[in-house]
């Protein structure tokens, strides 16, 4: 069994009190900063976790969340400020030093955590092999009676043949709960919980809950980072927004979610006039009925016209990208049925949706839009090879004309059209990606966070045409989690949460207070 963390050393710290006046704070982290070359991602972070208390966590993408937790585990020891636990200064370098002080971490990424090429009963015992508390045994039926104990503690009722098989054959869900067995088996003071219910079906979140309940009445404090609105109503005690590297606001029990919401996205959400000419499409060009996007929500039913740009607003894991990706083929929706045109359509991949002139720009342009080393004009070509090839080989001239013409109508800032995509600034890549599938002439174009990483004058241009794309009759819908990015681009604003529609509006029928209103409603 694993031993009590030990006592930490150091010289005692002030103790504030916790939110009820009572105790102080397990562990605190004061003014806490990270930084990676140039780039300062923590600007001075205090935050106190409490005994039998959940504190949840927001913060919108490029927030500082992730640094945070690893600052808290272990993983980047190199940090400013200083972490308190029980009252003293300590130094936690490395993931087992967190593991000493009672600091147990279930990351959002299974694969930072899961061991390659072992069992399901060696990941369960892992740690404790490695901390030297369970012999390092050549029998796998040695570490089964542990790896049971550890599994039960979670009540998982896994057989050996289970325990007994490669840790890579569990499903993503089981392997989630893995790494919670494993971290509550070791008695926790701090249990910080990274997007756990990301994965799990409704009944395994409910039991996940239950089991952060029981955590808390037995004093454990917990850090719970999510996006659902709908779990911290549930779950937390507190409430901390981080956004820039910067705690901007928090709140205890009843939260102020449409307030939370405010911080999370920033100045910008502050409402102001801008001068779109709103256009009104009538044609309808994808019809969706009954289509389920997440394992926890509900079927949503929607029609995206011809002639109008549609913006899809919504918190990080709001269903944008789920959305986007199942209309384009690259995943599959888990219920429901579309229609394009009023046919049936149901791309069994991607090459089907371009076929039919469904394009998306994907929301990471550097791992699923681009290849390394390619130029800009074989990256605008890449999904049009049969439009520049002769008898099955490559024209040359016709892949150099379409490269031109992109970086051409486009502005795009390069030397040359075969200069390298990658070389390029961020904003000209994003030019590159979005360009190609604009100059093919599509019929639905599907943009999702398509302004994320560049300037505000490559984000004009690609509003601009995006625009100017609708008017001459094609559906484009834009995916961002900015309000003011929508505002500028869209004529029709839907909000989604957890998966479902909230609100469905043109922009000159809604202000900001009522997409931020919507956004931070709970599904």
């Amino acid at each position: 069994m694993s031993p009590n963390p030990p006592e930490p050393s150091g010289t005692p710290a002030t103790e504030p009190t916790d939110p009820d006046g009572q105790l102080p704070p397990v562990l605190e982290l004061k003014d806490i900063t990270m930084s990676f070359g140039s780039n300062e991602v923590l600007k001075g972070v205090t935050v106190g976790l409490h005994a039998g208390r959940v504190t949840a966590l927001l913060g919108a993408n490029g927030a500082g969340k992730s640094t945070l937790i690893k600052v808290l585990s272990g993983v980047y020891p190199s940090h400013g400020g200083e972490v308190v636990v029980a009252g003293v200064s300590a130094t936690i370098d490395s993931p087992m030093t967190a593991a000493r002080h009672g600091v147990q971490t279930v990351h959002q990424r299974i694969d930072e955590s899961i061991v390659p090429g072992l069992t399901v009963a060696e990941n369960l015992v892992f740690e404790e092999v490695v901390r030297g508390e369970v012999p390092r045994v050549r029998s796998l039926r040695k570490l089964l009676p542990r790896a049971r104990e550890i599994a039960t503690t979670l009540g998982l009722d896994w057989s050996d043949a289970v325990l007994t098989k490669d840790v890579f054959e569990l499903g993503i869900a089981d392997s989630q709960m893995l790494l919670l067995a494993r971290a509550l088996s070791q008695r926790p003071r701090v249990l910080v919980l990274d997007e756990p219910t990301s994965t799990l079906s409704a009944s395994e979140a409910e039991r996940l809950f239950a089991l952060v309940r029981r955590l808390c009445e037995e004093g454990v404090a917990v850090l719970y980072v999510t996006h659902r609105l709908s779990e911290v109503r549930e779950l937390a005690a507190d409430l901390v927004v981080l956004r820039d590297g910067r705690i901007r606001s928090s709140q205890h029990a009843p939260f102020d979610m449409p307030a939370a919401v405010r911080s999370m996205l920033g100045d910008s959400v502050v409402d102001s006039g801008h001068d779109l000419v709103e256009q009104r499409g009538t044609d309808v060009a994808l019809s969706l009925r009954g289509v389920q996007l997440m394992k926890r929500a509900e079927p949503i039913d929607v029609d995206l016209r011809y002639g109008e740009v549609t913006g899809v607003v919504g918190l990080i894991g709001a269903g944008k990208s789920e959305l986007a990706r199942g209309i384009f083929g690259a995943d599959r929706f888990l219920a429901g049925e579309v229609t394009l045109d009023g046919k049936p359509y149901r791309p069994r991949h991607t090459q089907d949706a371009v076929a039919n002139g469904v394009y998306l720009v994907p929301e990471d342009r550097a791992a699923e839009a681009m290849l390394p080393g390619w130029s800009l004009t074989w990256t605008a070509t890449l999904p049009f090879l049969r439009g520049v090839s002769r008898l099955g080989v490559l024209a040359r001239r016709k892949e150099q004309e379409v490269g031109q013409a992109v970086l051409s109508d486009f502005g795009i800032v390069a030397t040359s059209a075969d200069q390298p995509v990658d070389s390029l600034s961020g904003g000209n890549q994003q030019k590159v990606v979005v360009g190609r599938w604009m100059h093919a002439g599509p019929r639905v174009l599907l943009l999702d966070e398509p302004f994320r990483g560049v300037d505000i004058g490559a984000r004009g241009d690609i509003s601009r045409r995006a625009r100017d794309l609708a008017a001459a009759g094609a559906c484009v819908v834009v995916m961002s989690s900015d309000v003011e990015e929508i505002r500028e681009i869209a004529d029709r604003i839907l909000v989604m949460v957890e998966g479902e529609l909230a609100l469905d509006a043109y922009t000159t029928e809604i202000d900001n207070d009522a997409i931020v209103t919507s956004m931070s409603e709970v599904a």
